[in-house]
C-alpha cells in the first residue's frame, strides 16, 4: 500500500544537491549584486555614463562572463608589475587581488586567523580556479612587495600555478636600488617574451607605452574634476572605475572614462553638487578598496562625506607618474618603464615613507580636504605600523584623521558605520566653527 507522504519523499530524494563550486559562485554573485545595488541606487542623480561600468561588473562578477579571449592572460599580484611590457607582448594583464568575503573564508584555511583579508581572499579565489573575466591564466607574476603575499606564493605554487618572481627593492632613494630594479625589469621582459613565445619589438613597446599613457591621461582628467567645489562626482564612482581597470580592455576603458569626464564636466558647468551642501571633503588612504569590498567608501559617502582624493594601490597610485623616455630604443624604453614603477611608488613597504607623507600632504592641500580616513586590513602589519607616522603628519598639517581596522566581514557594519558617522559630524562641527571664526575676524 502506498502512503500519502511517499511522493513528497520521492521528490526530496530527487532534489539535486548543489555543487560546492556552484554554491561558491552563487555566494560571490550575491555579494557583488548587493554592492552594485548599493552603489547604483542609494545615491541621487546617478551618472548615466556610469551604466557602462555597472553593466561590466554585473556581467563579470554576477553572471561570470569571460570578456577576454584569444590572447595570453597574465595574472598580476601587485600594481608594481609593468603593464607596458605585458601589452607590448600582445598579452592581457589581469589583477588578481580579490575583495570577496566568500573567498576570504575559503582562503582562511591557508593563513593564520589574523592575516590580511585581501591575501586570504586571493588564495581562496585561486583555490577555486575561477578568475573573473578570464577563462585561464597563462602566467602569474609576483613582485616581492607585500610580505604576506610573498609567503603565500609557496601555497599558490602548491596549487600548480606557474609563478614568476620579480625582486623589488625596499629602498627607493639609492642609485643601487634603481639599477637593481632596472635589471629585474629587463630580465622580466626577456623571460616573459620567451615564456609566451612572442618577440618584443621597439614599435610594440612604444605603442604599449602610448596605450597606458592614454589611460593615465583619461584618469588624470577625471581626477582633476574632483578638485572642484562643489564636487561634481562621488568617490564611490571613482573606485568602481579604477577597479574596472584591473580587468577591462584598456582602450575601451579609456574611452568610457572620457565619456564619464564629458558628463561630469557638463554637470560642473551647471554648478551641480554630487554631495550635500555641508559634506566634508575626505582623503582616503591605506589598504585598497577592492570590489566588492567597497564598504568603507560607501559608508563614508552614505554618512554625507565625499571622497575627493585617495592614495591607495587600487586607485590613484595606479596612474601616478607617466613614462618619461629619453631615447626610443627598446631597452631605453624598458628602463624608463622601470623608473616609472619605482620612482612613482608610494607603497609603505619601503624603509622610509617620506614620499608617501609628501604625497598625502600634496593631495590634502590640492583637494582642500577636511579630514582623512585611513583604512588598514586587520593583520596587514605594514599599514598598521605606518598609520602612526601618517597620523603625526596630519596633526602637523592640522587635519583630523580617522584610523579604522577592517576586514571583509559584513558583520562589522554597525560599529564601523557609527564611527564614520561620528567622524563626519565632527568635521562638520569643526568646519562651522572655522567659518564662524573667519566671519568674526
Amino acid at each position: 500500500m502506498t502512503h500519502p507522504e511517499q511522493p513528497a519523499k520521492v521528490r526530496r530524494q530527487r532534489r539535486k544537491v548543489e555543487d560546492p563550486k556552484a554554491r561558491h559562485r552563487r555566494h560571490e554573485a550575491m555579494e557583488a549584486v548587493q554592492m552594485l545595488d548599493n552603489l547604483r541606487h542609494t545615491f541621487a542623480n546617478p551618472l548615466a555614463s556610469m551604466e557602462y561600468f555597472y553593466d561590466l561588473f554585473e556581467r563579470v562578477y554576477c553572471k561570470g562572463e569571460k570578456i577576454h579571449t584569444g590572447k595570453p592572460m597574465v595574472g598580476t599580484l601587485c600594481i608594481q608589475i609593468p603593464y607596458e611590457v605585458i601589452y607590448a607582448l600582445d598579452a592581457v594583464p589581469v589583477r588578481l587581488c580579490n575583495g570577496f568575503h566568500t573567498d576570504e573564508q575559503s582562503g582562511g584555511e591557508f593563513m593564520p586567523a589574523k592575516s590580511c583579508s585581501l591575501v586570504k581572499a586571493t588564495l581562496g579565489m585561486l583555490k577555486q580556479r575561477d578568475i573573473p573575466a578570464v577563462e585561464r591564466l597563462d602566467f602569474m607574476i609576483h613582485p616581492t612587495t607585500c610580505d604576506q603575499k610573498t609567503k603565500a606564493i609557496g601555497l599558490i605554487e602548491e596549487m600548480e600555478y606557474e609563478v614568476y618572481h620579480m625582486e623589488f627593492p625596499r629602498v627607493k632613494e639609492s642609485e643601487e636600488s634603481r639599477e637593481y630594479w632596472r635589471r629585474t625589469v629587463r630580465k622580466f621582459t626577456k623571460d616573459l617574451s620567451r615564456s609566451l613565445g612572442r618577440k618584443i619589438t621597439r614599435k610594440n613597446m612604444k605603442d604599449a607605452i602610448t596605450k597606458v599613457g592614454k589611460a593615465q591621461v583619461a584618469y588624470h582628467r577625471l581626477n582633476e574634476l574632483r578638485r572642484l567645489d562643489p564636487v561634481p562626482i562621488l568617490g564611490k564612482d571613482i573606485f568602481l572605475i579604477t577597479n574596472a581597470f584591473f580587468f577591462d580592455e584598456i582602450e575601451r576603458w579609456t574611452k568610457m572614462v572620457h565619456a564619464v569626464c564629458d558628463e561630469v564636466e557638463a554637470r560642473a558647468e551647471e554648478g551641480f553638487n554630487a554631495a550635500g551642501k555641508r559634506s566634508p571633503r575626505i582623503l582616503y588612504t591605506g589598504s585598497p578598496p577592492i570590489f566588492p569590498n567597497l564598504k568603507l567608501p560607501y559608508m563614508i559617502e552614505q554618512a554625507d562625506g565625499v571622497i575627493v582624493a585617495d592614495e591607495s594601490c587600487s586607485a590613484n597610485r595606479l596612474f601616478n607618474d607617466m613614462v618619461s623616455v629619453d631615447e626610443w630604443f627598446l631597452y631605453d624604453m624598458v628602463d624608463a618603464v622601470a623608473d616609472r614603477y619605482l620612482k612613482g611608488c608610494t607603497c609603505p613597504i619601503f624603509t622610509k615613507n617620506d614620499d608617501r607623507k609628501r604625497r598625502l600632504a600634496e593631495l590634502a592641500e590640492q583637494y582642500r580636504v577636511d579630514g582623512v580616513v585611513y583604512q588598514s586590513f586587520a593583520g596587514c602589519q605594514v599599514y598598521e605600523m605606518e598609520q602612526r607616522s601618517i597620523q603625526q603628519e596630519m596633526e602637523r598639517l592640522g587635519i583630523p584623521m580617522l584610523y579604522v581596522e577592517t576586514d571583509y566581514s559584513p558583520g562589522q557594519g554597525g560599529q564601523l558605520s557609527t564611527r564614520i558617522e561620528a567622524f563626519i559630524e565632527s568635521l562638520k562641527v569643526r568646519k562651522r566653527r572655522q567659518n564662524h571664526t573667519k566671519e568674526e575676524a
